[in-house]
């Protein structure tokens, strides 16, 4: 699948976040977390566009049959 953010990122972001509600950023920590926050959702995106991309719509007809091959196997 597409590059994943490495959950120490993740976890930076969450941290980011609780001290932010705690006690506020410096601007370098501001920095820091929008960097993080817009990695992380350029990846969600492009996670979520090739999932999108597998989708394949097809007739009930179809789905019975395909359904039906699986039960056999």
């Amino acid at each position: 699948m597409v590059n994943m953010v490495d959950q120490k990122k993740i976890d930076r972001i969450n941290e980011l976040a609780r001290k932010n509600k705690a006690e506020g950023l410096t601007p370098e920590e501001i920095k820091e977390r929008d960097a993080l926050r817009k990695e992380y959702l350029a990846n969600f995106r492009k996670n979520f566009r090739a999932r999108l991309e597998n989708i394949e719509v097809v007739s009930p007809e179809e789905y019975e049959r395909r359904m039906k091959g699986k039960k056999n196997n």
